[in-house]
């Protein structure tokens, strides 16, 4: 894999401007000091399948703008941990907090709403519907107006919708799917439909992002495209990424901190650099090669 570096220039000057627009109206924090705030804390959450504990006394929080990458060996309980976050699972002990407010309880509807939004393992979209439509779908919370007004063609909800359409073209042009636009997602190639679920997640709005293995099953090429939309999107929309992701290679180059799970349990967190020298993490799961 070439070299991936987040020191380099900013790549899309131009993209996602609509977006940002968006999202810089509700941004609550607003100096380089807030930033480092945590934006979300989980504290001591255990959860358990009958028998199976996934996660044990996890506690770990995501600051302002940074990316936090989640890494560990099959069944260490990475997913697991996002499902709490977005409200999929119920745990038995522990809470969330998601600047101040407790969303322990939330359902995964209002937490999405509150600008959580997520990439799935397995990819879930609209598989009969367009790139376009696909987008445009994650716009519904922000859609003013509804399929009554839309149908008698009130002018100012052509506005509204013209404009709907706009942020998802600026995503579409942003992570490079212009030629795919009109394609039915069930007819594209296995990377396509990552980076178009990534544009659906965008479309929500995100306050925080939180992306489960969006790398899986990518040729080199494909893996430095999804990485170097990862950085961009931390650093053009300043929001922070939580990653699930297997390739050490990728994570140790975009990562600004590290939070590590063994089997339910957190071994450790800290810079690549300290994760990398982590005897327990080189135990658990990087081994010495």
């Amino acid at each position: 894999m070439r070299d991936i570096t987040k020191k380099r220039e900013q790549r899309y000057s131009y993209g996602l401007a609509l977006l940002r627009e968006c999202i810089e109206k509700k941004r609550l924090w607003t100096n380089n000091e807030d930033e480092k705030k945590a934006v979300l804390r989980v504290e001591n959450i255990d959860l358990s399948f009958g028998d199976l504990r996934a996660l044990n006394n996890v506690s770990v929080d995501v600051r302002g703008h940074e990316i936090l990458a989640i890494i560990g060996p099959n069944g260490a309980g990475k997913t697991s941990l996002l499902n709490v976050i977005s409200g999929f699972y119920r745990a038995q002990r522990g809470d969330i907090y998601f600047n101040e407010e407790k969303i322990t309880r939330f359902s995964s509807h209002k937490i999405a709403e509150r600008g959580i939004c997520r990439t799935f393992q397995n990819i879930a979209l609209y598989s009969g519907l367009t790139v376009t439509d696909n987008i445009i779908a994650g716009r519904h919370p922000h859609i003013n107006y509804n399929f009554l007004t839309g149908m008698i063609y009130f002018p100012w909800a052509n506005r509204e919708e013209a404009y709907q359409r706009a942020i998802a073209e600026d995503i579409i042009d942003f992570l490079e799917l212009e030629h795919v636009r009109g394609s039915v997602v069930g007819m594209l190639a296995y990377g396509l439909r990552k980076r178009v679920e990534l544009g659906r997640a965008l479309a929500l709005e995100p306050r925080i992002l939180l992306l489960d293995e969006p790398m899986a099953g990518m040729n080199v090429d494909e893996k430095e495209d999804m990485a170097r939309f990862i950085i961009d999107i931390n650093e053009f929309l300043k929001i922070p990424i939580v990653l699930i992701e297997h390739d050490m290679g990728v994570v140790m180059d975009i990562a600004d901190r590290i939070f590590v799970l063994d089997f339910g349990n957190p071994i450790a967190e800290g810079s690549p650099e300290e994760i990398k020298q982590n005897q327990k993490v080189i135990s658990a799961y990087l081994g010495t090669g």
